[in-house]
């Protein structure tokens, strides 16, 4: 696109790939940085850590990712995964770095100990009614795992979580939870149970009556919820606010297996950069299903992916998964071939008419461009005799006689 873009977006990566300068708003003010957003988080790092004071903030924030770093460099077995994963280390300290200024931070508590597999799903089969999506689904989720589910719109990845939460039996199959094992489910339809008429504070005081409010206060605090916003009624709340109520609810029951089913559809960037850090620091297990990519780079271990109505290990990262959707769309194309080949000569007709239509346009616009050129050497001719005139009517001269 040759125009002029002005676009507001959360994804990082696609900001990263089309911008070239960020209008950043911040107190009341706008500040513009050039580059795209990695070189804007590069410079606000560096104006941060001018202040001494948040500068030791930060480092004590970027130490929260050496156990994550640690964990990950023992448990990587894949050398194209791992490859992808110490290349995002950098960037998640930037993150880090950000992150201390904004209000939104939060922790997922050590869940404790849990059986050892927390849940098995053996040659399961899964979908809705006996319309059958995935088959013989052989998976067993254990305390630490990282998995990130890949797969087209419509494969079947909300399917496979919500057969994971127990939201829907297998139509086939065993589905077997570990004892004593807490799942804390995100899904989007989370969102419509929230109680309109109730405030944050009462939807986490059902979850622990005992406990004292402020208390239940201050763990809201960290998902914003502060002062008077703890007390208000839910309907009037964004889409954003209530992804973060849903998310602290989920939070409080100590979850051993977090299952996040597009998580940040409606979260803002300090959001989403405070869910990658509690997620870094997770002592639980993590099923992700994201097109958030940053997310998805900095959470996920390892991957599966749902396609053909079946659910296997992908040996690689997320620029293998992209590559490997290219290599399927173009065997796409080849099996259509023959097809295409019945309407070659119909765009041949085609391609010659648009040729036809290119060269009348051109001859055209040629006396047009050919005027536009005096045009504007005569516009380099008189500019400079209007700046002269300009200068003489504001000097007080002019006007004295």
């Amino acid at each position: 696109y040759r125009g002029t873009l002005l676009v507001i977006s959360h994804d990082r990566e696609f900001l990263d790939a089309i911008i070239q300068a960020v209008c950043h708003f911040d107190q009341a003010r706008l500040k513009l940085y050039t580059g795209d957003y990695a070189d804007f988080e590069r410079a606000r790092a560096e104006m941060l850590s001018q202040n001494e004071a948040l500068f030791r903030r930060q480092q004590s924030e970027v130490a929260r990712l050496e156990s994550f770093v640690n964990r990950f460099r023992a448990k990587a077995t894949k050398a194209r995964q791992a490859q992808s994963r110490l290349k995002a280390l950098e960037r998640m300290e930037l993150v880090a770095q950000i992150h201390v200024e904004s209000p939104l931070t939060f922790q997922f508590a050590d869940p404790g100990g849990a059986s050892d597999p927390l849940l098995v799903l053996e040659k399961c089969a899964a979908g809705y009614g006996e319309t059958r999506i995935l088959n013989d689904i052989q998976l067993a989720l254990r305390p630490g795992a990282r998995i990130g589910l890949l797969g087209r719109n419509g494969a079947g990845k909300s399917t496979l979580i919500r057969l994971i939460a127990g939201a829907t039996e297998p139509i086939a199959g065993v589905r077997r939870l570990g004892r004593d094992v807490r799942i804390g489910y995100f899904a989007q339809h989370q969102l419509e149970q929230l109680r309109p008429e109730d405030s944050p504070l009462a939807h986490v005081t059902r979850l622990d009556p005992k406990r004292r409010e402020q208390e239940l206060r201050d763990f809201l605090g960290s998902f914003d919820f502060r002062g008077d916003a703890a007390l208000a009624p839910v309907a009037p709340m964004s889409g954003g606010e209530k992804a973060r109520l849903a998310l602290a609810l989920i939070a409080y029951r100590k979850p051993h297996l977090l299952l996040l089913d597009e998580p940040t559809n409606h979260l803002d960037l300090d959001m989403r950069d405070a869910l990658t850090l509690a997620l870094q620091s997770f002592a639980g297990a993590v099923v992700l299903v994201s097109h958030d990519r940053g997310l998805m780079r900095a959470s996920a271990d390892e991957f599966l992916l749902v396609a053909d109505g079946g659910v296997r290990p992908f040996d690689g990262d997320l620029d293998d998964y992209r590559a490997w959707l290219d290599r399927t769309r173009i065997d796409a194309q080849a099996a259509a071939a023959p097809d295409a080949a019945a309407d070659a000569a119909t765009r041949k007709e085609q391609r010659r008419a648009d040729a036809t239509a290119r060269n009348r346009l051109s001859a055209l616009k040629r006396p047009l461009e050919q005027r536009l050129k005096k045009v504007e050497a005569e516009m380099q001719r008189i500019e400079p005799l209007l700046a002269a005139l300009e200068t003489k009517l504001a000097g007080p001269d002019i006007y004295t006689a």
